[in-house]
Parts: C-alpha cells; structure tokens; sequence
C-alpha cells in the first residue's frame, strides 16, 4: 500500500545505454512497481540508459515523470519530450537542489559517479537533518557490495559514527526497495554533535 507521506521518489541511476542486461531489468521492474503503487518520478530528464528504463515504466504504469536537467545536457540533445513536468536547472548543483526540493524519498540504482556524488549528499543532509527521507540503494547484482564495504572501513576507522548506517536501506531487489518505502515511517532524530561526531 501506497505510503500517504511520499508521493514523488528521486531515482539515481547510470545514463549508460551499454551495461549488463540485468541491470536494465532492475530499473525497469522498479519504475512498474513506483507506478503501480501510486509513486511518480524525479529524474534526471532523458531517454539514456536505466534513468528511462524506469521513468519509462513508471509512465506506463500512471506515475507522472517529472525531469531536472542542466543546460548543458539540454544543449547536448539529452533532454525528453515524454516529461509531464521539466525544469531547467542551472547546473548540476542547481539540479541536485531542484531533485532534493521535489522529492519526498530517494533510491539509487547502479551509476557511476554522478550517482555516488548524489547518494553521498543525501546520506550527509539525512545526517545533518535537513530531511528525513527514506534513502534506499538498490544492490542489483551485488553492484554496491564494495561500496558497502568502504562504508564500513569509514565507520571502522572512526570517521563516521556507526549510526549513521541507519540513515539508509539496502534493497536486493525491486520489490524489497518499493516495501521499504511503503512502509518507511520518519525517524524522530536527534541530530547533535555528539551523534555525528562521538565513536
């Protein structure tokens, strides 16, 4: 069942049109279930790689797609006409804060760097407080596993404190990520310095 808070889920994802097919899957599977569970989509705006995969199915399936993209990926002739609604973000900056101010929760699919960069930001501003949304990574194919590990070396080496793994969920599949969120209840978090910054 449909979670009555969220109405709008960011999806970060590779633009790559040339990667394994299961990825592909994943997205596409992802963006049938947002649809069908009442969800619509922030994304970046094109028809590129498992970015469409899922705005594509979500469309199909009576989400609505909402597209944020910088001008010089528009001038490159990556935008989509098939947005119900676009914005046009100065930057990626700009396009960050424009996908934060319009979603209510985020999952990140396999990507590459512009997909780090935006999950990384999101789990800083969760930690800070400056929003309690559901930030779910979708491990497709085990794609995050070394990430994850990373993660653990920060936590382990003392530069992030251990409770900062609760600001995020792990889905193995579609399915799972979609349940989260539909059951994702906001945390009554205490953001202090002793939490950020204590062992």
């Amino acid at each position: 069942m449909k979670n009555d808070k969220i109405t709008n889920i960011c999806v970060f994802a590779s633009s790559s049109n040339f990667l394994s097919e299961c990825y592909y899957e994943d997205a596409s599977e992802l963006g049938r279930l947002m649809g069908e569970n009442g969800y619509n989509i922030v994304y970046g705006g094109s028809t590129l790689g498992l970015m469409w995969s899922c705005a594509e199915q979500v469309k199909k399936n009576g989400g609505l797609i909402y597209g944020v993209m910088p001008q010089r990926l528009v001038d490159m002739g990556c935008r989509t006409d098939n947005c119900d609604e676009f914005h046009l973000a100065e930057g990626m900056r700009d396009r960050k804060g424009k996908m934060d101010e319009i979603s209510d929760a985020v999952i990140a699919l396999a990507g590459g760097y512009g997909t780090l960069e935006e999950l990384a930001e999101m789990i800083v501003q969760k930690q800070l407080g400056y929003n309690k949304k559901p930030i779910v990574i979708l491990n497709t194919n085990g794609f995050y596993d070394n990430l994850l590990k990373f993660f653990d070396v920060i936590i382990e080496e003392k530069f992030a404190n251990k409770v900062i793994k609760n600001l995020y969920y792990i889905a193995s599949n579609p399915q799972d990520a979609i349940d989260y969120i539909n059951d994702y209840v906001e945390p009554d978090m205490v953001i202090s310095k002793h939490e950020i910054y204590s062992r």
